[in-house]
């Protein structure tokens, strides 16, 4: 565990490689070095199901060759690093040439950094996770309709990351994580129903009670019991938190550089123009104090910074890394995502769409026949027309109050228009790496009977 916690063993592993590397004949490079260890367990009934222990021990070295570059990894630390080295530079010296390949800019790398407080530094222990997973589940059972438990788990783990490449930059970053997750089934025979509740934090402390998450999947799965069906029609729909934090998740993939490079996004031509309405705000934020998505430097060591895609209903900024960034002759925005077996690719951090001023109950009662979703099914989303086809489920709205359960519905739409008729609500809470809250969008067509 001590090694694992000493950033400094990672970074003399990855200046090895960058030495090899240079050795070897590459023009430049860079080595990502990941060390990590998780333990599970998943009960039901009250029966641990299964217990898992895994630790990881990777480094992936990224070569250029001129314009031509190549990646390897490996996962045996005992591996020879000048032949791994050396194979670097052999594929890349037959790889095609790319224009735009290359580190970043030197003037873009962070040079200091703060403590975004991501590591909690013991790892919980088999029995404390099962003791999670037990106390939901029983949480969950004792909620009047629950018929069953569809399972309970628990996670933890902690793991180290660091950068170094030939430029000069030397970063890591240590983190933790633990979650726990309930799901609970309401009825009998054919008319059961689930849903499920969970937490996930960086600091078990910050968890939320076993029994919360228990009582919450519980009386989801019975609020859910005979749901009835609904006319095709159009009308309002208000989405609760967790779906709703679909929507900023969709304008993430819509903004990715790498689509918008390949015009396989239905906003490739929007930057500047209006999307949302005024006042709505969509922010990405890695510098976020114990955020799930928190990093101080992205994974080309290009210094992270809070990033407003959306500001006042208007798109600011792409998702970019620094290739990305090339191809479309603008700067990195410091989003380059990495892993030990490729090169970087563009991707949102802790992204939230900003609370409104509303509440969601005030939004319920001034509609007089609509939905109120609160589950999701399928990923029916056409990045490239903005097309969207989705199952859901939740409650119908009827005079300004949740009526009844419904289910097997489609609800159907294009993101463009979506956007733009999206109200956010003021419930916003940060529970999730992508969150929202409640959001009202109107003129959705429902398909129903």
């Amino acid at each position: 565990m001590s090694d694992l916690l000493d950033t400094e063993v990672l970074i003399d592993q990855a200046r090895r490689l960058v030495a090899a590397a240079r050795r070897a004949g590459a023009d430049a490079c860079d080595v990502v070095a990941v060390r990590g260890i998780s333990v599970g367990v998943q009960m039901r009934d009250g029966q641990v199901e299964a217990t898992d222990r895994a630790e990881g021990d990777d480094i992936g070295l990224r070569v250029f060759v001129g314009r031509r570059s190549a990646s390897v990894s490996s996962n045996d630390p005992r591996e020879d690093v000048a032949a791994l080295a050396e194979r670097a530079v052999a594929i890349a010296r037959v790889a095609p040439e790319d224009p735009v390949a290359g580190l970043a800019d030197p003037a873009e790398l962070a040079t200091s950094w703060a403590d975004l407080d991501l590591l909690d530094p013991v790892l919980a222990d088999v029995a404390e996770l099962e003791g999670l997973a037990r106390r939901a589940e029983a949480a969950a059972l004792a909620v009047p309709g629950v018929s069953k438990s569809g399972g309970a788990g628990a996670n933890a783990g902690l793991g180290g990351f660091a950068l170094v490449t030939s430029t000069g930059f030397e970063g890591a970053s240590l983190g933790s994580w633990t979650s726990f997750q309930m799901t609970a089934i309401a009825g009998e025979g054919t008319g059961m129903e689930r849903d499920y509740d969970y937490s996930s934090v960086r600091h078990r402390a910050d968890l939320a009670s076993a029994e919360t998450i228990g009582v919450s999947a519980g009386e989801r799965a019975v609020k859910r019991l005979n749901p009835r069906k609904v006319d095709t029609r159009k009308v309002p729909v208000i989405f609760d938190p967790r779906t709703a934090a679909s929507f900023p998740g969709h304008l993430a993939g819509a903004v990715n550089g790498q689509a918008v490079a390949r015009k396989t996004s239905f906003l490739r031509d929007k930057l500047g123009q209006r999307i949302f309405k005024p006042g709505v705000a969509i922010i990405d934020d890695p510098l976020r104090p114990r955020g799930l998505g928190s990093r101080p430097f992205d994974g080309e060591g290009v210094a992270a910074r809070r990033l407003a895609v959306i500001e006042d209903g208007i798109l600011t900024s792409w998702f970019l890394d620094t290739t990305t960034a090339r191809e479309l002759g603008l700067k990195t925005t410091g989003h380059a995502s990495r892993g030990v077996g490729g090169p970087p690719a563009p991707g949102s951090t802790n992204l939230h769409l900003a609370a409104g001023t509303e509440t969601p109950e005030a939004m319920i009662r001034s509609i007089k026949d609509g939905l109120y979703v609160t589950d999701m099914i399928g990923s029916g989303v056409n990045m490239v027309t903005g097309d969207y086809s989705r199952g859901c489920s939740g409650f119908w709205i009827e005079n300004g109050e949740l009526a009844f359960p419904v289910a097997e519905i489609t609800i159907a739409g294009n993101l463009v228009d979506m956007f733009l008729n999206l109200t956010p609500a003021n419930d916003l809470s940060f529970r999730y790496g992508t969150n929202a809250p409640s959001v009202l969008v109107e003129g959705l067509t429902i398909a129903g009977r």
